[in-house]
This record gives C-alpha cells, structure tokens and sequence, in this order.
C-alpha cells in the first residue's frame, strides 16, 4: 500500500507542478501588490531591525554592514515563514479539490513550496544589490547555501505537514499559524547575531531555525568564530524528527481529509 501510494505520487506530478503553477500565478499575474508586497514587507523588517538592533542597541557585526547582516537572516526566516504558513493552510485552501478528485493529498503542500521560492529569489536580488553597495560580497562559502537553502524548506515543511493536517480538523490552526510566525521572528535570531549572545547560546539553539540562519551567514557573511556546529546539529536533529513525524502524521489523517475539510 505504501509503495502503491508514492507511485502515484510520481504518477501525479503534472497535478503537482498545476498546483504550483495556479497558485504562482494567483500571487503574482496581473497584480501589482503581490510582486510589492514581496519585497516591501521583508525590506521593511530589515530596516526595523536594523535600525533597533545595529543602530540603537549598537550590536557588532563581525565586520559587515548590520543591514546586510539583518537581510541574511531575513533571507532565511522568509523562506521557513512563507514555506510554513503556505503549506499549514495548503490543504483548506483545496478543499473543493480534495473533497471530489482522488490523488495524494501530500501533493497540495508540496506544491506550495514554489510561491515561497520565488519570493525568496525576488529577496536574494535585493540583497545582491545591497552586497555589491556595501562590498560584502561572499566567498565561495557561498556554494553551501543550496544546501541550507533545502534543510529550511525541509523544516518548514516537516512541521507545514503537521499543521496542515490539524487545520483540517481544528480551524483555529489558521489563526494560529501567523500569530506564531509574528512571535517566532523574534525568538529567531533575525536582527541579532548569536555568536555576541553566548549566555543565551543552549536555550537559541533550540530553535531549529537558529542553526538555519547561523548556516547562512557563515554562506554569505563569513563568520570569525567558524560554522555554528552546535546550533546546526540541533537542527539537523529537528529536521528529521519533523519531516519523518510530519510525513507519518499526514498520512494517518490523510483518508479523513475529504469527509473533515
């Protein structure tokens, strides 16, 4: 049965790059505000901390531009938001689709993953340019990133998959999801590097998108006390744990989303 079930994962790839494409162009296609709103709301986060963390509080930045250092870590929570907050809500925004065509259901979230990549790609533009501005541009640590790149999309997507499976039962989720992404970019080291908060070092690395953006600073930034190995296992243990859990969760709930959405 389960071998049956990712044949027809494969079997259905057209529906998944359908999907994928129908909500890109839902973003993007003959709007203004969805291509705006892409950048200015990540630009605008960077400018808040940037001018509260490295302007007011005067943190150091290991020799870069603080603005710079701010958009990395922006770079990488806006993938893991956007990827979360997609997929957590995938499944109820398809539920005239789910409740009528049989198909996996795993293939809704997945094809949420591309509206996030595309803002991230629309992002990393503006942080080139700011690079380039600042003359901070990577080394070729910069190699790695696809790899981070992939372990976020993966930690969005193990806990998405969790999410995305309860807000089919318990609506409330929808409400809930945003109002933990507004707390979690705060308890993220977003506008503030933890290589300078080391007394604080165990309790951030519990946070699994610690060791993400630490990854992709030392990626694009460098970093002068080397690659955050302590905060990153921890992540590559919460991946793992999420994607394997989130996977087994969806599929056990998965024959009941028709009847429940």
């Amino acid at each position: 049965m389960e071998a049956h079930y990712w044949r027809d994962l494969w079997y259905y790839r057209e529906l998944l790059g359908f999907l994928a494409w129908r909500d890109v162009k839902v973003r993007y296609q003959q709007t203004f505000l969805g291509t705006a709103w892409a950048v200015v709301q990540p630009l605008t986060t960077v400018v808040i901390f940037w001018f509260v963390f490295g302007h007011l509080a005067k943190m150091p930045s290991s020799g870069s531009s603080y603005f710079i250092v701010v958009m990395v870590g922006q770079l990488a929570w806006q993938l893991f938001a956007n990827t979360l907050g997609n997929t957590s809500g995938s499944l109820v925004g398809s539920a005239q689709l789910i409740s009528k065509v049989y198909f996996p259901r795993l293939i809704v979230p997945l094809s949420t993953v591309l509206v996030a990549l595309i803002d991230f790609a629309v992002v990393f533009v503006i942080y080139v340019i700011a690079a380039v501005c600042t003359r901070t541009m990577p080394d070729a640590r910069i190699l790695w990133l696809p790899c981070f790149i992939l372990l976020a999309l993966l930690l969005a997507l193990g806990l998405g998959l969790w999410l995305a499976a309860l807000t089919v039962r318990f609506r409330d989720f929808r409400i809930l999801v945003p109002f933990l992404l507004q707390i979690g970019i705060f308890a993220t080291p977003v506008g503030y590097q933890t290589n300078y908060l080391s007394t604080w070092k165990e309790i951030l690395a519990l946070n699994p998108m610690t060791g993400v953006i630490d990854a992709f600073r030392w990626s694009m930034l460098g970093a002068p006390d080397g690659f955050a190995w302590y905060s990153f296992s921890f992540t590559l243990v919460w991946s793992a744990i999420l994607v394997s859990s989130g996977i087994w969760y969806f599929r056990t709930t998965e024959k009941t989303f028709a009847d429940d959405i």
